[in-house]
Parts: structure tokens; sequence; C-alpha cells
């Protein structure tokens, strides 16, 4: 493996694996969970969950990809040769290519959404829902518009991923992460400058506990696993390109830091604007793309806010996308021995392809049945709350039973100027993270099986 590609800095792999876990998750699922849930208690549940049950499993994946230089499937197949657990791997391969061949879909919606801001198209929309909600509709359910902008985003992606770790990856987050910060911060002020704009951080920031249920609680512990976009084998195969003076802590403290700042900044900014306007902070998952549509244009400048929190959108789906792509093109590489550009354009363009039947599948060509949904939810349901708990839970479980704690805790301390780190504390961690998302998963069939779940 002596030719490697590597993170040129630790600044590159800090903002690439920040932009990997910053994705629609932050912007478009945080804030409508917590106006759905309460606000500021859910928050403080949320924040609590996202290191005790985030942060182990993301520095495991950071030691595995590390200690072993390669992507998941041949990770997992170093450390525990001729064993069952390169399964694990392979299920985080295949996690990003269900998970890829959906969100490729919504990333073109956004670079739409960013076009109809730029030029105009919400001024009808102003005050309006219905018609803004009739005009989503319209386009995710055509046949070939939201197909175009999918193939566009995904080709932007491809385009990334062929120059490389270095060449391409890092160089895009480099800029794009601090766009999103600056764009993210403006939006902030504006919203907070609008009369009644302040009523968003007591609403996000002050615990009113009395609203959160049961139910909120398992909410909050699984958005805090998925937002981290762990058990798809990103972050095994982004510190697959780590040089051993990395101090993993550090850069995993300074990921899961800015991938929480960025999920705030956003429902700060969201929930500025929308109380400003007197809409309904817990629209759920319409909040985005149906009722901010109309609410951008009762706001001086409207057009120049709306295109930028679209733009902002595009970029923190296509920061994901890229490190989800380049999971599927490093198995192929590492594995197969194919060339970067092969494994990138033919799989880009298979999963590109498996998008547009999701896509379709949104209008009148629904391809399944299953209870009831569409082929885009079919895929959107097996890998949140399957296909990533289960990798998830299955990583925590490797380090506890296969790897070993020891072991773990060896390779984990290269690269840290005084590592003085408790066993049996970093054992409890990984019980309880494992422990945590288990239950999450057993919930989650018992709930499908029975139509009732044990909590929520």
């Amino acid at each position: 493996m002596q030719n490697r590609e590597q993170w040129g800095s630790r600044l590159g792999f800090i903002l690439a694996a920040s932009g990997s876990a910053v994705g629609l998750g932050n912007i478009w699922k945080f804030p409508h969970m917590a106006g759905e849930n309460g606000g500021g208690a859910f928050t403080f549940v949320y924040l609590i969950c996202i290191l005790v049950v985030g942060l182990p499993i993301v520095i495991a994946e950071f030691v595995i990809g590390r200690k072993t230089q390669l992507s998941p499937v041949g990770a997992f197949e170093t450390i525990a040769p001729k064993s069952n657990w390169k399964w694990v791997g392979m299920l985080g391969v295949a996690s990003a290519f269900v998970i890829l061949s959906f969100y490729g879909v919504v990333g073109g919606w956004t670079l739409k959404y960013t076009l109809i801001s730029l030029t105009g198209g919400f001024n009808e929309l102003a005050g309006n829902p219905e018609l803004s909600g009739k005009l989503f509709t319209n386009f995710i359910s055509g046949s070939l518009a939201p197909i175009l902008w999918q193939v566009i985003f995904m080709a932007i992606t491809i385009v990334v991923i062929i120059q490389g770790v270095k060449g391409g990856i890092e160089k895009w987050t480099k800029v794009m992460m601090p766009a999103i910060l600056i764009i993210l911060i403006m939006l902030m002020i504006r919203g907070l400058t609008l009369p009644n704009g302040m009523q968003a951080i007591d609403f996000l920031f002050k615990p009113k506990f009395d609203d959160l249920t049961a139910s909120s609680i398992v909410l909050a512990l699984g958005h805090s696993f998925f937002t981290l976009s762990l058990g798809m084998g990103t972050m095994i195969t982004y510190g697959s390109y780590l040089r051993n003076d990395q101090n993993l802590l550090s850069s995993a403290l300074w990921i899961i830091f800015l991938d929480t700042v960025i999920a705030l900044m956003a429902g700060v900014a969201i929930f500025a604007t929308v109380f400003a306007m007197g809409a309904n902070p817990g629209e759920g998952a319409g909040l985005i793309f149906v009722v901010l549509p109309t609410i951008f244009p009762e706001i001086a400048g409207g057009a120049i806010w709306g295109t930028l929190f679209f733009f902002l959108l595009f970029m923190a789906a296509l920061t994901s996308a890229i490190s989800i792509l380049e999971v599927i093109t490093a198995y192929f590489i590492d594995e197969k021995g194919w060339s970067r550009q092969k494994a990138t354009i033919i799989f880009g363009s298979v999963i590109t392809g498996v998008g547009a039947l999701c896509s379709l599948s949104m209008g009148t060509y629904n391809i399944t049945a299953l209870a009831g949904m569409s082929f885009f939810d079919v895929l959107d349901y097996l890998s949140s709350k399957y296909m990533l708990p289960i990798g998830g839970m299955l990583t925590g479980v490797f380090v506890l039973v296969r790897w070993g704690i020891p072991n773990f805790i060896s390779e984990m301390v290269v690269g840290m100027k005084n590592p003085k780190v408790n066993a049996t504390f970093v054992r409890i961690l990984f019980l309880v993270s494992a422990t945590v998302v288990g239950f999450i998963l057993i919930n989650e069939i018992i709930a499908t099986i029975t139509g009732t779940p044990i909590i929520g």
C-alpha cells in the first residue's frame, strides 16, 4: 500500500470528514426534529447522545481505517482474517450504494431550488404554502426534470472523486466547508435581526423538559448516530488516507464539534426566519422545500437569502455525497485493483441509474408496493432504520470482542503527545454505544412486526 493516497494536511482531513458528517441531516432533519420535539430539551439530549453514542464509533472507524490503510472490507479482513467480519465492511459499502441512490435525487432538488430562487421564482409563492406545496409536488413527481437535476448533481460528485483524495476531495471541501460556515453565519444574522427572530434562541436552547417524550429521546439517539455518517464506511475510508502523526481523538472531537455547531446554526437561521414570519416551527420535513420558499419573498432581499440558503443546502449535500461515493470507489480500487477513474465512472453511473428509479417512484411510476412506500422511501427506510445501525453496532462489537480494547487503544494513541487512556472507561463507552444502537434497532424491528415500539 506504499502508493496509497493521503491527505495533504490535518485541516484538510478534518474539513473533509466534517463535510461527510455535515449533510442534509444537519440542515434539513435536525431543525424539523427539534421543531417537532420541544426545541431546547431535544437539543440538550441530542448533544449528550452525540458524545456518548457517536464519539466511540467515529474514533473506532478512524482507528480501523488508519491501522489497515484500507477501505472497509479490506480493513475488517486484515484485522480479522478468514472470518465473517469482512461482511461488516461489505454492509458499509452496500449502505453507501443504497444511500447515495436516493441522496443524489435530493441533491438535485437543492440545485433546482437554488436556480428557482436566483431567478425570482419564489416571488409568486409569498405567503402561499398551498401553491408552494403544489410546485414542489409537481416538480418531484415529474419524470424528466428531477432526473436531469439529479444527473447534474451526481456528475459534479463524480468529477470531484476522479480528481483523487488530495486534488479532489480535500481541495473542494477546503472551499465548501468555510463557505457553508460563512453562509450560515450570514443567514443567522439576517434571521435574528428580523422582528421576533430572537425567539429562535429560546426555542432551540431553552430546555422545556415537559415537551420531551420517550419518543423524542429515541429520535435524538438515532439522529446523533446517523448525522455523523457512521455505519457506512465513510470514516473508515477517510481514516485509511491518514498518516500516523494524526491525533485521532482531537480530530474526532473537532469533527463532532463542527457537525453539531452547523446543525445548531442551521436551526437558528431557519427558526429565526420562521418565527419572524409567524410560521409553524413544527412543520416537519416540508419546512425546507415548502414553507421557507413562501417566507423568503416576504423578507427584504429575499431572493438573495433564498438563493444562499438553497446553495448552502446543495453544498452540504455535495460534501456528504462525495464521501459516500468515495467508499464505493475505494472498495473497487483496494479489492479489485480498478483505476480510480474506472471505479468512479462505472459505479457513479450505476448509482445515478438506481437514483433515477427512486426519482420516478415519487411520481406515477412507483415501482414498489412495499408497505405502500415508494422505491425512494424503501431505500431511505432500509438504510436509516436497519443498514446503518447494524453496521455501527457491529463496528462497536468488533472493537470490544474481536480486536480487543488493548489493541484498539494501542493504535488510537499513535500520534497523541501525552496518551493517558483508561481502558475500562473506553470499554464502558463502547458497551454503552453498541447497546444503545442495538436498542434503537430492536425498537424499530418490534415496531415493524407488532406496530407498537417498546418506546416511541
